[in-house]
């Protein structure tokens, strides 16, 4: 077969779009993707095509459609010239001049994909999950999640962070729990990083002062909730030199107005057929306490249980009080008190800490504060925390040769997404989920 020509793979991305403002009438193509429909008529038969960018109808003859044995989801080959047609599918349409059939697909498939969603239980699309990524809606889920890594990058390369990729192997874990996946390693033991935390941090004082990544992170809690999961990609940035973790707040909100701006801007189609609606972001977004926020739960609404943080349903519960009263899908939760937050978290006073939690659409998705950046007020806060500095020496030992005041905080990609795209399960936002029950696939 002959090789393609780059010119010549342009052109079948092209093609798919609908967009015959590219091709003249006649134009010979060569067009490559997956049978996604088959309507066998007596005179003619409409094969539609499927790439990367769309659908494409094509016209064979009942001669070619016999010598070829056609399912849907075959890979196909087909060359021909376009020729004018308005139909479902755009402007033009292929008249087939040759059938060839790069893989042939199973007749019988587990899934319908060619419907307008996928009417299957998420259990059963993860079970197939890569034929149910052919959707053209589950892709249109995770094109909108790049864009939203790339919108994260984007800004704060702007900011002047620099992009840093930091260990996933670690001797300790960052939050200084037990929820950690342990491992051997070469005889020693090893953890699965539940955070890149010390590294930022680390880095923040080796002098690179602004620092982001985009990575997996990893959590060894036991739960079953539509709203976490064992590894998922956390959006994390620190930042050196700040007075005050009002600073972070102001970026994260100015980070959140470019991304959905790029979203906006770029993605019309994806967040049309998704039927997802951006949110506002104010340029000042709703602050409060989380003591405040307790008091209005427990008079306003019963939640008498709550001490010292909120369940899910006080997140959900608060968010909607705060829209009811500004009209804001965020709302900055702070000065979580220091027996909730990781030992580096910045005290404030002798109960509270310098931190916050972005409550969006009833959902934490952001977690981040000042840090402490005295090395023997660390060394303390780990001892209150039960936790021995020895096991810590090499986090420890960047705090003793000058370290700058600093803070940081994380996003949670998948969390994120599924809110913005008003999913109820964040398994709808991972490729490949692990949530304690799944390892494939």
């Amino acid at each position: 077969m002959k090789r393609m020509n780059s010119e010549e793979r342009q052109l079948v991305g092209k093609i798919s779009l609908s967009s015959e403002s590219n091709h003249e009438s006649h134009d010979e193509v060569t067009v490559m993707g997956w049978i996604h429909r088959i309507r066998k008529l007596k005179s003619v038969t409409f094969l539609i095509l499927r790439d990367r960018s769309g659908l494409l109808q094509c016209i064979l003859t009942p001669e070619q459609t016999e010598q070829h044995n056609l399912t849907l989801e075959s890979v196909v080959q087909l060359q021909g010239r376009c020729v004018p047609s308005k139909n479902d599918y755009g402007q033009i349409e292929l008249i087939a001049r040759s059938v060839k059939i790069l893989s042939q697909a199973m007749p019988e498939l587990p899934i319908q994909i060619n419907g307008a969603s996928l009417e299957v239980q998420l259990d059963t699309q993860l079970e197939h999950r890569v034929l149910a990524l052919r959707h053209p809606k589950e892709q249109a889920i995770f094109k909108i999640q790049a864009a939203i890594g790339d919108a994260f990058r984007s800004f704060l390369k702007e900011q002047d962070f620099t992009e840093i990729h930091t260990p996933k192997l670690v001797k300790e874990g960052a939050e200084g729990g037990s929820n950690v996946f342990k491992l051997d390693y070469f005889g020693e033991t090893a953890y699965l990083a539940q955070s890149p935390q010390f590294y930022k941090q680390m880095m923040v004082i080796a002098g690179m002062e602004r620092v982001f990544e985009v990575g997996s992170v990893f959590r060894a809690e036991a739960h079953s909730t539509s709203r976490h999961l064992n590894e998922y990609v956390s959006l994390d940035l620190e930042m050196g030199f700040i007075e005050h973790e009002d600073e972070l707040m102001s970026l994260e909100t100015e980070l959140l107005k470019y991304i959905f701006q790029e979203l906006s801007k770029n993605y019309k189609k994806e967040l049309e057929l998704l039927e997802a609606a951006l949110p506002d972001v104010p340029s000042d977004i709703p602050k409060l306490k989380l003591e405040e926020a307790i008091v209005i739960l427990k008079t306003q609404y019963g939640k008498t249980e709550l001490e010292g943080d909120l369940d899910p349903e006080g997140e959900k519960l608060i968010s909607n009080h705060i829209f009811k009263e500004t009209g804001s899908d965020f709302l900055f939760l702070t000065h979580y008190p220091q027996r909730k937050r990781p030992m580096y978290t910045m005290p404030c006073g002798e109960e509270e800490t310098h931190s916050f939690d972005l409550i969006f659409r009833g959902v934490e998705i952001t977690t981040g504060g000042r840090r402490i950046h005295d090395y023997q007020t660390l060394v303390s806060a780990m001892q209150r925390k039960g936790l021995d500095p020895e096991m810590y020496r090499s986090y420890l030992e960047a705090f003793k040769y000058g370290a700058p005041p600093h803070g940081g905080l994380a996003i949670g990609l998948e969390r994120l997404t599924a809110l913005l795209l008003g999913f109820s399960n964040i398994r709808r936002t991972s490729l490949f989920p692990r949530d304690g029950q799944r390892l494939m696939p």
